[in-house]
């Protein structure tokens, strides 16, 4: 594994110790610089970081045109920049920061807990990363050793040639669908790290308990997520990635809501989980939390703030279980609906004004629930709101959990 490599970015000594010796317990490896042109012959002999800390108030060049230089090298633009600043959020600051390049703000004097909590969220995705980098190089290696070796074979290869080739498309399907899944538990987890370095001082004791709370459970999602996907990668080499098993449907439409209720949290939605104990499911598990988050996902993003709820249901259907994903949120046209399933630009079909989508992600689902032999509708009425209607199949009577 390769090492964990800090840039520390300030003007003081004093601060630059000070992060130093609230980290080092963790075994990063640490570069300091005092002025941002320091920063930048650094970043220009090592490029392999997994974070840059950067105090933004810096004579000569201050941490907003830093943060703007790094973003203009491909090679640099990927390693996350978290802004350290003794001033208060005001919204253009904030804008300018993250349009500058920055993921986080921390507020001096930093807390040693948040400052190592949010460090340690980067850096454990910085090592996952790199273990699916390397995963992929292998898989890559793989894949054209196949291909030349099925080039040189016969035509009566050529079915294992396309089955190949399927599996390499359901691969790209995957992973699209996966960083869907784990941009909305991260959104989750900087809303709420936001919240405690914003307002740390105005807080409760039982309101910072229940943002570290939200930090805490939504870190362990994000990293069952990725170990989740390190496994498929590893077996992706099998003729099939798709693996229905019993799942205890409750349970697992609770797991899905669970990483989204922060995100709903902040436009004053409910999510509700309104189905009952007893229901069951043969499906994916990866699949169908995908389908579900997605929906999920949607319903949030297009239903206006103001303490509405977004509502699952289900009930058997001849031997399968139709669930129900249920907004009253701004609703769709006719013809938008007739068009969702098979648009395939990415031309905005979603919502009007500030709330707009591609639709894109709806395809992949009526890929995902299709391999389950289920089938989507929608019923939605404009300013009135939508539902998605989507069957899977029922557990079999003698399937033991």
């Amino acid at each position: 594994m390769n090492p964990i490599n800090i840039l520390l970015v300030d003007d003081n000594e004093n601060n630059l110790l000070s992060m130093e010796v609230v980290l080092e317990k963790d075994n990063y490896t640490f570069y300091k610089a005092k002025s941002g042109r320091e920063a930048l012959r650094i970043l220009l002999k090592e490029e392999d970081f997994s974070l840059i800390l950067l105090d933004v108030k810096m004579p000569t060049m201050d941490g907003y045109e830093t943060a703007a230089l790094i973003s203009e090298r491909d090679k640099l633009r990927q390693i996350p920049i978290i802004f350290i600043t003794a001033h208060d959020y005001e919204e253009a600051a904030i804008f300018k920061g993250y349009k500058a390049g920055a993921v986080d703000f921390i507020r001096k004097p930093f807390n040693p807990e948040m400052l190592r909590s949010k460090v340690a969220v980067f850096t454990e995705l910085y090592r996952k990363n790199q273990l699916l980098r390397r995963q992929e190089e292998k898989l890559q290696a793989i894949n054209q050793g196949l291909e030349q070796r099925v080039l040189e074979r016969t035509v009566e290869l050529e079915a294992a040639n396309q089955e190949l080739k399927a599996l390499n498309l359901s691969k790209d399907k995957f992973l699209s669908v996966i960083s869907h899944d784990l941009r909305n538990p991260l959104t989750s987890l900087l809303a709420s790290a936001d919240n405690l370095s914003r307002d740390a001082d105005k807080l409760k004791p039982e309101q910072i308990d229940f943002f570290a709370g939200i930090i805490k459970r939504t870190s362990r999602k994000i990293l069952d997520q990725l170990n989740e996907l390190v496994d498929w990668a590893k077996y992706q080499r099998e003729k099939t990635n798709f693996n229905p098993q019993p799942l205890p449907l409750r349970k697992n439409v609770n797991e899905s809501l669970d990483l989204l209720r922060e995100n709903a949290r902040q436009k004053n939605i409910v999510l509700e989980n309104k189905i009952d104990q007893d229901l069951h499911i043969e499906a994916d598990v990866l699949m169908f939390r995908s389908i579900l988050q997605n929906l999920v996902t949607n319903a949030i993003k297009f239903t206006p703030a103001g303490g509405k709820a977004v509502t699952v249901t289900a009930q058997p259907n001849e031997g399968m279980i139709e669930l129900c994903v249920c907004d009253k949120g701004i609703g769709m046209s006719a013809a938008t609906r007739d068009r969702l399933f098979v648009q395939e630009n990415t031309a905005s079909l979603m919502g009007t004004g500030k709330e707009k989508g591609t639709g894109l992600g709806l395809i992949l689902v009526k890929d995902f629930i299709a391999m389950h032999g289920g089938t989507i509708r929608i019923e939605s009425e404009l300013d009135k709101g939508t539902s998605f209607l989507f069957t899977m199949p029922a557990k079999k009577a003698d399937t033991i959990i």
